[in-house]
């Protein structure tokens, strides 16, 4: 916690403006991927909505590319106020709430409608893990960001079936995806995102699970050579604010706070698979990608099946209730 604390830079600052002073505070934001990429873009849609509709009282600053702390670093970075805000990926709260793991389980999710009503603001979910996650961690989920479906990258012969990932060392990002691996008969090594490139040049691993936009973002497609489509999981990660700093604020600030971040939420789920299509698209020249068959896709499932089981069992009774109410919602 010491190092997290001497790490980060201070926060709030005040502005001078002709005769008089105004308070100005000051929201720094960690996020591990370039601005370039959708959750960069995503969060400097949300700075122009707080900074234009607060009439310049609320600043952020978003520091890109992991130059804070590293995606497992920020829920106690968050959480401790050692910085304001910023974004993780969902997996990186399980140390506290392992329920938030459900949206990781493979093929959980029918199609987009099945994955939009499970995670929609307000919904049975998200409200048990949003309110555990504050309650555990001190960060108040300010929104979800979309980042769309997993893909596998590789290099030598593509990843078609699961007896193709065979001892094979993968790169993975959560427990869930773990244990993918291992149901494919791959061997996982959790990896941060910011460390894949290195990685995947040097074959510390033979394999690598990621979303498909952070294969055009982190230019992936430079040091692998193929991407294969499982999309067999949603990714997501939270948009978060430390809880004291946020219960400084007005009650004029954080209503625009929360109101920005449902706009925001809403615009980059409305766009998020345009986007990954696009970018799959964008690579297609640049390496091989595998549109698995119908067949294909069927062994992957069937591989995978016993992880929800699994899953209910080591994660509690509050997972269990996290699927029931996923499944749940298929039907809305």
């Amino acid at each position: 916690m010491r190092n997290l604390l001497l790490g980060a830079v201070c926060a709030g600052s005040v502005a001078f403006s002709g005769a008089f002073a105004f308070a100005e505070t000051t929201i720094r934001v960690t996020l591990q991927l370039p601005k370039t990429h959708l959750l960069g873009q995503n969060w400097l849609a949300f700075q122009k909505l707080i900074e234009e509709k607060s009439g310049g009282e609320l600043k952020m600053q978003l520091f890109d590319s992991a130059q804070l702390f590293k995606d497992k670093q920020v829920p106690e970075a968050v959480g401790t106020g050692a910085v304001e805000a910023g974004s993780a990926y969902l997996g990186r709260f399980t140390g506290s709430v392992p329920a938030v793991d459900v949206v990781a389980i493979p093929f959980i999710f029918n199609d987009e409608a099945h994955l939009r009503a499970a995670v929609a603001p307000g919904s049975a979910m998200r409200k048990t893990l949003d309110d555990a996650i504050l309650k555990e961690t001190n960060n108040k989920v300010l929104w979800w960001q979309a980042f769309g479906r997993s893909v596998y990258l590789s290099k030598g012969d593509p990843i078609r079936v699961p007896a193709d990932m065979k001892n094979k060392k993968v790169r993975t990002f959560g427990k869930i995806q773990g244990w993918t691996v291992e149901a494919l008969g791959g061997v996982p090594t959790l990896m941060s995102g910011s460390k894949q490139f290195l990685a995947y040049q040097q074959g510390a691993v033979d394999a690598g699970t990621t979303g498909a936009t952070a294969v055009q973002s982190r230019k992936l497609y430079e040091v692998m050579d193929n991407m294969t489509l499982s999309f067999d999981s949603a990714i997501e990660f939270l948009a978060v604010m430390n809880n004291d700093f946020f219960n400084s604020l007005t009650p004029e600030q954080q209503k625009i706070i929360m109101e920005a971040a449902a706009e925001v939420e809403a615009d980059l789920r409305n766009t998020i698979y345009t986007k990954e299509k696009a970018t799959v698209d964008a690579v297609r020249d640049k390496m091989n990608v595998v549109d698995l068959t119908a067949d294909e896709r069927a062994q992957w499932v069937a591989a995978t099946a016993g992880i929800v089981d699994r899953f209910k069992k080591e994660a509690g009774a509050t997972a269990v209730a996290a699927v029931a109410d996923v499944k749940a919602a298929a039907s809305k």
